[in-house]
């Protein structure tokens, strides 16, 4: 008999079936695995057991990595504009229509799900042959994901209900929210039990280990700090803990080249603290969803895809991102983030219309008054090229660029802000380690502004801006206001000085512009509302949150 479980009232159609089973190779997902829940018999021995975690790293967060990820995490946090795509975020409107709000809820309790019913399978299935270690190892992994998709949903919903049993739904049609502590308290203890039972070195490449979970708490702790209005010291300083512990303990270190983080052929690199694996032909193998799709969304064309994907010409960095760089030339994470006219990238390939194979440089396109610009400021990071720039791994829709949930910069960042207050001159060091590596000049000194920026800039594009705005909220809801609500989201033109080789560029606003460019941010629209479709389905989500029951 297989098991289904399905959240009547919260995910619909989040579970699926799992077709086949995975060997223990090096790497993990040399077979792409299908999201679902297993036979009761499946879990007899180890090797079944990793196997069925696999889908928590890839299928399961489909749905929010595909478009929600940057629409909410960059579009939301004022890093990514566009004149047509995804305006509802970017205008800061987003409603309970909104598709990537009803994608991202679906793939937060599709996580969730998953998690539960790996969870509770293998404690009620797993035979005589598992060993311990494996599966609480398992456990651990399933905890971590389930406390990563909780970290979500309270950053974005505010109080959302705790589900920990998939089985129990079948016949609860009250399903009700939980206070926002009692999800802040849910996440810890699932990232303290993955803290406490995965191993120190992961067990397959590309696997969770002890170190991912006591830097996702770290992150997690930093947040927790101001829910309650301010800043909390003894969170601060459990996030300072474990940041630490991570830095001084994993192995992990940057990678000395920026843009190295975002090739394929790094994938699991030596800054990599904990990462979603995908498999690019994945939807060829019968297991669509577990290949990523975000090249196909933000690649500016066709001609660096080498397929009919690449819709992303209308979508660039905002103004406002932008000129927080130090220089747009020498910030080296500017050119691995957006794509300026006249850069010059060797190892992607470009393809022009009616033309042959050569490296990218990126067109101009336009010209007025014999100037060259562009519009846009096209995204560049998880852009990986061509399929001859990746040994052939790339499809239409689907590369295997691993999405980052966590490495070891954030870390530092993470660590620099808890103690900044009480260790300025700690803080300085592992900032200014930060900045290094991106190739601007260190600091003397800096305030919590300064890291903020630092964040927004080392991690573009890596749908982690809007949560720096939620994580401020909590403790000074009127600075994420004003902030947001200031942020230039509005259509500019980009001059280079030259064509090729530039070596600067100017960001000009034409006078005859009407665009909209800013707006308001307030306690009415800084949370995002509850998709629509989730409140007809389950009408007690509108009442008052409860605290949840532990016990």
């Amino acid at each position: 008999m297989k098991i289904y479980n399905r959240f009547r009232h919260i995910a619909f159609s989040a579970l699926l079936t799992l077709g086949g089973t995975m060997g223990c190779s090096e790497d993990f997902l040399d077979r792409p695995p299908l999201d679902a829940i297993v036979d009761a018999n499946f879990y007899q021995n180890d090797e079944q057991v990793l196997s069925a975690s696999a889908p928590l790293y890839n299928i399961v967060w489909f749905t929010y990595n595909d478009k929600a990820s940057h629409g909410l995490g960059d579009a939301r946090g004022g890093i990514l504009t566009s004149g047509s795509y995804q305006l509802q975020n970017v205008r800061f409107n987003t409603t309970g229509e909104t598709p990537e709000n009803g994608e991202a809820w679906r793939s937060f309790y599709n996580v969730v799900a998953q998690a539960n019913s790996m969870i509770n399978n293998i404690n009620t299935f797993a035979g005589d042959a598992v060993t311990e270690r494996i599966k609480n190892h398992a456990i651990a992994e399933g905890r971590f994901m389930r406390g990563l998709a909780y970290s979500y949903l309270v950053q974005n919903y505010g109080a959302v209900p705790i589900i920990t049993n998939n089985t129990t739904l079948l016949q609860d049609t009250s399903i009700t929210r939980h206070t926002e502590e009692s999800v802040w308290q849910f996440i810890i203890k699932d990232l303290r039990f993955a803290a406490e039972h995965l191993p120190a070195q992961s067990v397959q490449r590309g696997r969770l280990n002890q170190w991912s979970a006591e830097g996702l708490l770290a992150k997690m702790y930093l947040t927790k700090a101001g829910i309650s209005g301010t800043r909390n010291r003894t969170d601060m300083d459990s996030a300072a803990y474990f940041a630490k512990r991570v830095i001084d303990n994993s192995g992990a270190s940057l990678m000395p080249n920026y843009e190295d983080l975002f090739k394929t052929a790094n994938n699991n690199n030596a800054e990599t603290l904990a990462a979603l694996q995908w498999t690019y032909n994945a939807g060829q193998s019968n297991a669509w969803g577990a290949q990523n799709s975000v090249q196909a969304f933000l690649a500016y064309g066709s001609e660096i895809t080498g397929f009919g994907d690449g819709w992303g010409g209308d979508i660039g960095a905002s103004k406002w991102m932008l000129e927080l760089y130090d220089d747009l030339t020498f910030d080296k994470r500017r050119k691995a983030t957006f794509m300026l006219p006249g850069d010059h990238y060797t190892y992607i390939t470009q393809v022009p219309a009616g033309g042959s194979a050569q490296q990218l440089r990126v067109p101009a396109q336009s010209e007025e008054a014999g100037r060259v610009y562009n519009t846009r400021a096209w995204v560049k990071k998880y852009v990986v090229g061509r399929p001859e720039d990746n040994d052939g791994r790339v499809v239409q829709q689907g590369t295997e660029i691993n999405t980052y949930i966590l490495r070891l910069a954030d870390v530092y960042l993470t660590y620099a802000e808890a103690v900044l207050d009480v260790n300025p001159g700690e803080a300085l060091t592992y900032y200014n380690l930060v900045r290094q590596r991106a190739g601007v000049n260190s600091k003397g000194s800096i305030t919590w502004e300064d890291i903020f920026h630092e964040r927004i800039m080392e991690f573009a594009m890596e749908g982690q801006a809007w949560y720096e705005f939620t994580k401020l909220h909590y403790y000074d809801p009127n600075r994420t206001y004003q902030i947001l609500a200031n942020q230039d989201r509005g259509t500019f033109r980009i001059y280079p000085d030259r064509i090729p080789n530039p070596t600067l560029w100017e960001l000009e606003i034409p006078a005859t512009d009407v665009t909209p460019r800013r707006f308001p941010v307030n306690s009415s629209n800084f949370r995002i509302p509850i998709p629509s479709v989730e409140l007809s389905r389950a009408p007690n989500l509108r009442k008052a949150p409860v605290p949840y029951n532990f016990n």
